[in-house]
């Protein structure tokens, strides 16, 4: 998987130790009610497409990059669907991280299906009776895009500070 410039010269900097980054997701859905997916070259699992935003970048930008660099298809943000944190992630390389994830839904505009073949093993768009394997998190960000919930889901631990 390709590693950002930006990050590789932070990482030549910071070594593996632990670096707080930002990323997007892009829930795409067609007119047909099926979802956009890819099987992710790093771990193999399926998700919605998504990355690290750039320095500087808009989170809508970024999601509307990563879903056409990673699958073809040109998509536009209409929704701001959640703001979470993943957990801390070591890659096998040893590099340590964790993500904020601003993940929005979308719909499609245009282009064509394909894979890029150093970020996804598959690409496809799935009915959402027909999704295949993922993990609880992706589940839900794609539930929550059907829901037809307006707001935002995000997480407070209940902390209130003066």
């Amino acid at each position: 998987m390709a590693i950002p410039a930006f990050l590789a010269d932070l990482r030549a900097v910071v070594g593996s130790r632990m670096l707080w980054l930002s990323a997007v997701v892009a829930v795409v859905l067609d007119d047909d009610g099926r979802v956009l997916l890819v099987q992710r070259v790093d771990d193999g699992c399926w998700a919605p497409p998504g990355g690290i935003l750039d320095p500087g970048e808009q989170p809508a930008d970024g999601a509307a990059r990563e879903c056409l660099e990673e699958t073809g298809v040109v998509a536009v943000p209409e929704q701001l669907l959640a703001v979470t944190v993943s957990p801390e992630i070591t890659y096998p390389n040893g590099d340590l991280t964790q993500y904020l994830e601003v993940v929005f839904r979308c719909r499609p505009t245009g282009g064509e299906v394909r894979l890029d073949e150093d970020e996804t093993l598959a690409v496809g768009w799935y009915a959402l009776d027909a999704l295949p394997p993922m993990g609880e998190k992706e589940l839900a960000w794609i539930q929550r895009a059907v829901s037809g919930h307006s707001e935002a889901a995000f997480r407070w631990n209940g902390a209130v500070f003066p």
